[in-house]
């Protein structure tokens, strides 16, 4: 089973606007004769697209024993033999981002939610969101379409082993 993560409308905002403004930032640099600024500029936006490349989710899927993130440049894989629970736990306002993106191509990176501690998420809409709970004590808040029908078949998948 696959399912694509959906993005909120204020991510898909905050990414188109975040890039617009660098590509304007480093236009204006040249023009106005700094071109040092310039590729600080574009260093930094190849820095956070790259990284954004490399942690933010694009899809989840359950195959091989495994419970998958899927990004564009790596997949983080959980076998279901290590996952003690998966329940609905949407994030709210009182997350704080310890590090990591808080809009930018979703949000993905350590979090802190007074209810639940520390998680590392890879979302992309908080009302798509379950949280993963690790026999290691780890948390992980996933998300995706369809969430519910994703926990059910992750919960039979680990029943019947």
């Amino acid at each position: 089973m696959k399912r694509k993560v959906a993005f909120s409308t204020y991510s898909i905002i905050i990414t188109i606007a975040s890039i617009f403004l660098f590509v304007l930032w480093m236009l204006r640099s040249l023009h106005i004769g700094q071109e040092w600024l310039f590729y600080i500029m574009a260093a930094s936006l190849v820095l956070f697209c790259g990284l954004a490349l490399f942690f933010a989710p694009v899809s989840v899927s359950v195959e091989d024993g495994c419970l998958n993130v899927n990004m564009l440049l790596r997949t983080r894989s959980f076998p279901l033999s290590d996952i003690q629970s998966v329940a609905v736990c949407p994030p709210t306002m009182a997350e704080k981002r310890i590090l990591g993106s808080g809009g930018f191509f979703g949000y993905w990176g350590w979090f802190r939610e007074p209810s639940i501690g520390k998680y590392m998420a890879y979302y992309g809409k908080a009302s798509d969101c379950f949280l993963v709970r690790l026999r290691s004590g780890k948390l992980y808040m996933l998300s995706c379409q369809d969430p519910l029908g994703m926990m059910e078949y992750i919960n039979s998948k680990m029943s019947a082993r």
